[in-house]
């Protein structure tokens, strides 16, 4: 039976050595999705902005909730603190949602011994970051119609982002690993990434829950990227570096161990195929 290596240096150096070809992927599986629409790629922005629309109406019209004093002004600053939430959870939920049916839905690359299967877990967030982008430029576009202004921590949003990206690419390989073997964990992540929603800090700010429901919310790795991001893209506020360095530890280490655990598993993919 073939050996894979599982050393994190083998993890860095398969995404490098693979490079050109997970960016091909990736742009194969971007414009295959929208291939036969005849709006084609540009639903990739409508859908963000219909759901902000829906969401904000819902949120700051019907419940009546607030981000921060009341009035007109209240529904602008509540629609982009909201947007920055959905943004972050929606390239979580993407790779969660699409990591289970990455090995069995594409069973030829498995019956090719050359194929390197751990790049489709970056080809997924390639995917993932991409409609992230396209949702951060209409973030910005907003931002600068209603207040006038972008905060100069615009540029750290990305670095904000890079635990989130290391954690994400991490359980789509275990998620793509454990798809293989037990079909249904794909019905479960859907019922997941959707609680996750709202037991994130997507809807609300962490500070509007008591002491002792943040002490909880905080154990949600989204909590942080969220929180953070708030500060970066809409409050001009500098991350915490501290929080950041150990996000970022946990990151690497979900990635890591999301990879030993592709790496051992798919040596039965093809008995399982």
């Amino acid at each position: 039976m073939q050996q894979f290596s599982t050393s994190p240096h083998e993890m860095a150096a398969s995404f490098w050595r693979n490079r050109q070809l997970i960016f091909e992927l990736t742009k194969r599986e971007v414009v295959g999705r929208y291939r036969g629409s005849m709006m084609g790629i540009a639903w990739s922005f409508f859908n963000p902005v219909l759901m902000l629309v829906v969401y904000t109406f819902v949120f700051s019209v019907v419940f009546k909730a607030r981000w921060g004093s009341g009035g007109e002004e209240s529904k602008a600053s509540f629609a982009l603190m909201l947007f920055v939430g959905m943004l972050v959870h929606g390239l979580f939920a993407e790779c969660l949602n699409r990591a289970p049916s990455l090995i069995f839905s594409n069973p030829n690359y498995v019956k090719k011994v050359i194929f390197p299967l751990e790049i489709l877990s970056w080809v997924v967030l390639g995917s993932a970051l991409f409609h992230g982008a396209i949702s951060l430029m209409i973030l910005l576009a907003a931002q600068l119609i209603l207040t006038q202004q972008l905060v100069w921590t615009v540029m750290l949003f990305p670095c904000v982002l890079v635990p989130l990206v290391f954690a994400s690419v991490g359980f789509a390989w275990f998620l793509a690993g454990l798809g293989v073997y037990v079909r249904d964990i794909g019905q479960v992540t859907g019922m997941v990434t959707t609680v996750l929603m709202f037991l994130s800090p997507v809807f609300y700010p962490m500070s509007a829950l008591p002491g002792k429901y943040q002490t909880w919310l905080q154990l949600n790795p989204l909590t942080f990227i969220i929180e953070e991001g708030r500060n970066t893209l809409i409050l001009g506020k500098v991350p915490d570096i501290g929080q950041w360095s150990i996000m970022l530890t946990v990151g690497l280490f979900i990635a890591w161990a999301g990879f030993v655990w592709f790496q051992n598993a798919r040596k039965g993919f093809a008995d399982v195929l």
